[in-house]
């Protein structure tokens, strides 16, 4: 805008700045310095909160689908029903989602949106535990033999009674899930697999300090940045377990 103020960062977090000098130290013009291709860092790592962050909560919320739904039914049916999707839940815990993203990576071209699906579809048994033993509980209440005595339907009892009962503990869960998942896509990302190489986040710029040891800027401000993110959200757990867990009240 002519007349307006220069932007803060006025550089490409993709696009090398080829009127600079590669690997270059924090100064005014480059506030966290660049790359081995001259790319500004403080851009890259703004465009790294929107891809970890992202990742974090797109997984989670796979996650949370399938374990509340699987652990519900689970639960609240109980008997067959509930051995059947309990030898799922074990035979799901012996997937290597590690080596399955490995696997993917190899034969088909790297996608971001393939590393969030993995992690979705192989990572919400935890979750279907936890929620199946909260439906257990929940379902033995007098509030829920009441609706079935007036011939409340079970979908209804399930979303509308039993559901808001047991979802605590699954919230907490869901916290640390998304500090698991960024910590998991920054490892990918360090190592170069199943991330396109064009794509800037955290664990990328990790990698490319590899290449110069001397330019700590690279460790540093998105070792940092991981640290903190991961922290906020454990801390947000905690917190969310202090405040929703009954025993904790008053104390």
């Amino acid at each position: 805008m002519a007349g307006g103020a220069r932007e803060p960062i006025p550089y490409s977090a993709t696009a090398p700045d080829i009127t600079g000098d590669v690997f270059e130290s924090p100064s005014r013009a480059h506030w966290l310095g660049t790359d081995g291709l001259g790319r500004d860092v403080a851009a890259g790592m703004l465009h790294g909160i929107r891809i970890s962050l992202t990742i974090g909560l797109v997984v989670v919320a796979i996650q949370a689908s399938i374990g509340i739904a699987l652990g519900g039914i689970a639960g609240y049916y109980g008997g067959v029903v509930d051995l059947a999707l309990s030898r799922l839940f074990e035979m799901m815990l012996g997937v290597p989602t590690f080596f399955l993203i490995i696997t993917v990576a190899a034969t088909l071209p790297p996608s971001i949106y393939m590393v969030m699906a993995i992690l979705g579809l192989t990572g919400w048994v935890g979750i279907a535990r936890l929620i199946r033993g909260e439906f257990l509980r929940v379902r033995a209440m007098d509030y829920v033999a009441a609706a079935r005595s007036l011939g409340v339907s079970d979908a209804r009892i399930m979303l509308r009674h039993v559901l808001p009962n047991a979802i605590a503990p699954v919230l907490v869960s869901m916290s640390f899930g998304v500090a698991s998942a960024i910590l998991t896509e920054s490892g990918l990302s360090f190592l170069g697999i199943g991330v396109p190489a064009e794509l800037v986040t955290w664990g990328s710029i990790l990698s490319v300090a590899q290449s110069n040891i001397t330019a700590w800027w690279l460790a540093v401000f998105p070792g940092a940045a991981i640290f903190l993110t991961v922290t906020a959200y454990n801390l947000l757990g905690d917190g969310l377990r202090d405040a929703l867990d009954p025993r904790e009240q008053g104390t």
